[in-house]
């Protein structure tokens, strides 16, 4: 008589009878249970991690580049006959232009950076204030095409635009007026006073960073150029590039257009410690929650221990009646497995769940943690932000999975050498 084939109809009814068998029955569902709630539990917790450290990095990466420039052309500089350094580029217009042809440059757009007093009436705050031309900022997505802007943003030649945070610490909206104090102003022969110019607010934009929406403000180039002394030149020459992803491929061929009077720096650059620290993180986390994970499959070795140990008669009577060992050792593999695999599914659909829903869940704990419990000050963005990615649930699912059967092997293959003698001896 032929052999029956590998995981026949008879060996997963056996299985499942195994499985929802009561104790008085010689069952173990309550280990089932338990091994269950462990491993949807376990993956979960990986998935929804995974989902908010992809989120994190994401929202995180996006605000940078959303304002800020993908790489900068500075110049070296030259000491001058005062003794200090001159970086200033005279020549900016023709140097954007040769780094514009760039293969892969979006946009090169000449720029002028100084730290000033920004005043209301009794209220001051420190902002950053960019000098820069209407039509360059209309292309930093940021900026232009921020949800919670207001104002018009074809005024800009006509007044000033600030962070939305700058606009709550001064108390100003459209309309008003914000003076602007400089140290480095008017040059005569007694040395140099401060320099107050009050400019209309025409633009308030949010974008989406704690601390650019606090400091950031941003000046016609033109007008930036007076303010701050720089007549005829730019400080730097700010770069968009098609791929930020990918901008270190972009570093030699700008500095090849550029000249070797000038350097590159990238927001790799300036943000890389940053996101090697969250890289180093999130490796450290992953293998955390995988250790929970294996922790919680473990459960299901002690449940098919157990089930072996009180199905020994059953065993015993199987073997009796012509069942090979390898039907015995499958037979309890897939009740291990049934449980890896429902518990696995519950634990991504859990997980999906609290990453498609994570603001409603996040505003509920905020709520009852009394609020605070986001500070946008320390983390730089303003909510916890989580992203699904179909690369991450395959791996919490090939984990969990892979760990569930590996497990499951070793009691089913002490149930399949039970020897039937041995089990029906005291029967």
């Amino acid at each position: 008589m032929a052999a029956p084939a590998p995981f026949s109809r008879f060996e997963w009814m056996i299985a499942w009878r195994y499985l929802r068998a009561r104790r008085s029955e010689g069952g173990v569902s309550v280990m089932t249970w338990i091994s269950l709630i462990g491993i949807t539990l376990a993956v979960f917790a990986l998935i929804a991690t995974l989902a908010v450290r992809s989120g994190f990095r994401s929202e995180f990466v996006g605000t940078i580049l959303g304002a800020n420039a993908h790489a900068t052309v500075y110049a070296h500089g030259k000491v001058t006959d005062a003794g200090t350094l001159d970086r200033r580029i005279s020549d900016y217009a023709a140097l954007a232009d040769a780094v514009g042809q760039v293969p892969g440059v979006l946009q090169a757009a000449p720029l002028i950076k100084g730290q000033v007093m920004a005043s209301r009436g009794d209220r001051n705050a420190g902002v950053q204030v960019y000098g820069i031309h209407a039509a360059d900022l209309a292309e930093i997505p940021g900026v232009a095409q921020s949800d919670a802007a207001y104002g018009d943003l074809g005024r800009f030649d006509e007044g000033i635009a600030i962070g939305s945070g700058v606009a709550r610490a001064l108390g100003l909206s459209i309309g008003d007026k914000v003076k602007l104090i400089s140290p480095n102003g008017v040059k005569s022969a007694f040395g140099t006073s401060p320099r107050v110019n009050a400019y209309e607010v025409v633009y308030v934009f949010t974008a989406g960073r704690y601390d650019i929406d606090n400091t950031r403000a941003y000046l016609p180039f033109a007008e930036a150029q007076s303010y701050f002394n720089r007549e005829g030149a730019a400080d730097e020459i700010e770069v968009m590039v098609d791929d930020p992803e990918r901008v270190d491929q972009y570093i030699l061929p700008l500095l090849q257009a550029a000249g070797q009077s000038y350097g590159v720096w990238s927001w790799r650059d300036s943000s890389g410690g940053f996101l090697r620290a969250l890289e180093v993180e999130d490796n450290v986390m992953f293998v955390i929650l995988s250790i929970l994970v294996l922790i919680a499959t473990m459960n299901i070795v002690s449940g098919l221990i157990m089930l072996v140990k009180n199905k020994g008669r059953d065993i015993g009577i199987l073997r009796t009646i012509g069942l090979s060992e390898g039907s015995v050792m499958r037979v309890f593999f897939i009740c291990g497995s049934i449980t890896g695999v429902i518990g696995t599914l519950l634990g991504v659909i859990l997980g999906c769940l609290f990453a498609i829903y994570i603001d409603p869940i996040f505003s509920f704990v905020n709520y009852v943690m009394g609020g605070g419990v986001w500070d946008p000050s320390i983390r730089g963005i303003y909510a916890l932000p989580a992203e699904l990615r179909v690369g991450d649930v395959i791996k919490a699912v090939g984990l969990s999975l892979g760990l569930s059967f590996v497990v499951t092997i070793f009691p089913a293959r002490r149930a399949a050498r039970l020897n039937p003698v041995e089990a029906l001896r005291y029967e």
